[in-house]
């Protein structure tokens, strides 16, 4: 009998004995994310992290998100009363101050800056228009997010509405730090849904740029970029840092740790020894924030709060937020062509999204599928970049407001 009590109490200490069907479907949703990440290649850098976070988030009795245990302990001398750590916590938790402190998203801006040429944007002080636009998709699902209050059981917050919103900028980055701060039990729907659209942008973004343009818009070619000087790649992040910051403090450590890796990147032409920090910025500090962003991300992606259904309405919201986006930047790009009397492209206004580079990217195809002598990727990659500094300002903003 001492045998088989033995091996029911060594059952009760599997996972097998504790775990629930939400568990197990949200198993099963890491094993489907894994495989796009691996055999499709959606966004594998970021997805492959989130997806394993998610998997280690759902293991029953593994205690890898368990908080520290504190005990009361009072010095019998003096009567001073200390406390003491009983159990120290799951190695999950403690990684995760990094994104609940606000400390993993803006490192990941610097590594983005550090790896993006902003000549483009500086070339054509214009495309920083179309990128706004295309923030129009955010403050549109933040209002839509909102209106389903009406609906009863199916409400968001002003805060939680203000997370949602900004899945439409196309950056996991902004979209992990705005949501930490306001809405950090939505954090995992979030963060996969906007990862989740970025990975779609190449089936996503064709079918609205091809219905709201024109074959003839689309085989439009545009004059060649004029050059950049290396005094305006240097004071560029700079001014761009004192302006954003003096009108949006909120924004400051996403725009400042993006504008700091761009100056870097600039500068380590200028000055050998700085090599040294932009390749640090952009390989080894970028790679191991990315892991443990991801992972820990992925792993807030608990069974019992990720299957309900304002998960399901986030993930439309999203969808939503990141079609109107794109829209918007392709219709204020036609209205810049006929302004310019058919010399811009409206194409490059879908890159407006914060999707670096791979919005540019798609701009491209969609453009020489009409014209394959067309050649849009580097005009595209200006209100690409725009659109990076537009979402990060768009936070800003949100949480500006949701501050008062």
């Amino acid at each position: 009998m001492s045998l088989v009590n033995a091996l029911y109490d060594f059952f009760l200490t599997m996972g097998f004995s504790a775990i629930t069907w939400q568990e197990i479907v949200m198993l099963l949703i890491s094993f489907v994310l894994i495989y796009l990440a691996l055999v499709k290649g959606f966004e594998p850098l970021l997805l492959l992290p989130i997806a394993f976070g998610m998997l280690l988030a759902n293991l029953p009795l593994a205690g890898l998100n368990a908080e520290p245990v504190y005990e009361i302990v009072t010095n019998p001398v003096t009567g001073e009363h200390t406390h003491q750590m009983v159990s120290a916590g799951g190695l999950l938790y403690w990684l995760y101050r990094g994104v609940k402190l606000g400390i993993y998203p803006p490192l990941i801006f610097l590594g983005v800056g550090a790896m993006t040429d902003f000549g483009p944007l500086i070339a054509n002080p214009r495309s920083i228009l179309l990128g706004a636009a295309a923030q129009f998709g955010i403050f549109t699902t933040f209002l839509g997010a909102l209106a389903l209050n009406f609906i009863p059981g199916l409400g968001f917050n002003i805060p939680e509405a203000a997370s949602i919103g900004i899945i439409g900028g196309a950056d996991g980055p902004t979209a992990i730090y705005l949501t930490a701060k306001l809405a950090p039990h939505l954090l995992g729907p979030i963060a996969v849904a906007a990862y989740s659209y970025m990975a779609l942008v190449p089936l996503i973004q064709p079918p609205i740029m091809k219905a709201l343009t024109t074959k003839a818009e689309r085989e439009i070619a545009m004059e060649q970029l004029r050059p950049v000087s290396k005094l305006e790649r240097i004071v560029f992040p700079v001014l761009v840092t004192v302006v954003v910051s003096l009108v949006l403090p909120a924004a400051a450590s996403l725009v400042g740790m993006l504008m700091l890796g761009n100056l870097l990147r600039e500068a380590a032409t200028m000055q050998s020894t700085l090599n040294r920090l932009m390749k640090t910025a952009e390989g080894e500090l970028m790679n191991i924030v990315v892991i443990f962003l991801g992972t820990t991300v992925g792993a807030t992606a608990n069974g019992e709060l990720f299957l309900s259904p304002s998960t399901l309405a986030i993930i439309l919201l999203g969808l939503a937020a990141f079609s109107i986006g794109t829209a918007t930047g392709v219709i204020f790009g036609k209205i810049m062509c006929k302004m310019t009397g058919g010399k811009v492209n409206p194409l490059i206004g879908s890159a407006g999204v914060s999707a670096v580079p791979m919005a540019a990217r798609v701009s491209q195809r969609v453009g020489q599928e009409a014209n394959p002598s067309n050649f849009l990727l580097m005009h595209a990659m200006g209100p690409n970049v725009a659109g990076v500094i537009g979402s990060a300002v768009a936070a800003g903003v949100l949480l500006s407001m949701c501050s008062f």
